[in-house]
């Protein structure tokens, strides 16, 4: 990650910290958990890094495409990643994004979550994170502040878990499948398909999807195009071409298909907090 990375939404100095000098500012904290509040254009890139704490990644503006040693997801307002301490990871933005980190010691958090996931942001947990934005370090257990950050751990361990996750497969037959797809994921190759080109049985391919994945070939197809789907949506593109793009029969199909994913029509989806 480049040093003009790092833009804060407060003064914005011309010359940021390098990345090594941020990581060694958050490993240094000694803070149960406190927060960090980062600016970034449209398109930028975090380049792969990893901290010794746990990290809730939240936006409250903007569209977060995160990829991990454990899978790959795009997160848009009113959802985060939990991301594991030591769990190396990079972001692109799609948009402008308004980034509010949590950064967790693991001390601090025994009972939460154990391992890297999508999760639903509440409306009172994003009020605790905007607060929490302004919050002195080191700050007193009893206090106001303690109390509040305290009470940030209790709704972390209450996060619900979302489907915003695409397991890569670690076959590299299946990785030459996964590569075409989300290359292209109108592409309407079947597994007989797959497997000619391939030259193994068909079988074969639809175990070792759900050995790899735990979702069958179709399955994975799917949830590859929502998330290609939630991308292209985040950039203001319309449902009736993300919905042809990704090979969908009519926008209606692709809304339905949405919806029984994600419970939520696309644009319920996208409001901002």
């Amino acid at each position: 990650m480049t040093n003009n990375h790092l833009k804060s939404d407060m003064a914005i100095s011309p010359r940021p910290p390098a990345l090594s000098d941020v990581l060694d500012a958050i490993d240094a904290q000694n803070s149960p958990i406190f927060a960090r509040s980062t600016d970034y254009p449209s398109g930028w890139h975090i380049e792969p890094h990893a901290h010794a704490k746990h990290q809730l990644i939240y936006a409250v503006r903007g569209v977060m495409v995160v990829q991990a040693e454990a899978g790959r997801w795009v997160v848009p307002p009113t959802r985060a990643i939990w991301m594991q301490r030591g769990m190396t990871h990079e972001i692109r933005c799609v948009g402008e994004v308004h980034m509010r980190s949590l950064m967790v010691a693991p001390k601090a958090a025994p009972r939460l979550m154990d391992r890297t996931q999508a999760v639903a942001i509440s409306p009172l947990l994003r009020e605790l994170i905007r607060a929490a934005m302004d919050v002195p370090q080191p700050y007193a257990p009893g206090t106001r502040d303690g109390r509040l950050m305290r009470l940030i751990l209790d709704e972390l361990r209450a996060l619900p878990v979302l489907p915003l996750y695409l397991q890569m497969p670690t076959d590299p037959r299946l990785l030459q499948i996964a590569a075409v797809l989300q290359r292209r994921p109108d592409d309407p190759s079947t597994m007989a398909d797959w497997a000619r080109r391939l030259a193994i049985d068909v079988k074969t391919i639809q175990r070792l999807f759900i050995k790899d994945t735990g979702m069958t070939f179709a399955q994975w197809r799917q949830q590859a195009r929502l998330l290609r789907a939630l991308e292209q949506l985040a950039t203001g593109e319309k449902v009736i071409d993300v919905a042809l793009a990704l090979g969908y029969e009519s926008p209606s199909a692709f809304a339905a298909m949405f919806r029984k994913h994600f419970g939520q029509t696309p644009s319920q989806f996208f409001l901002e907090a």
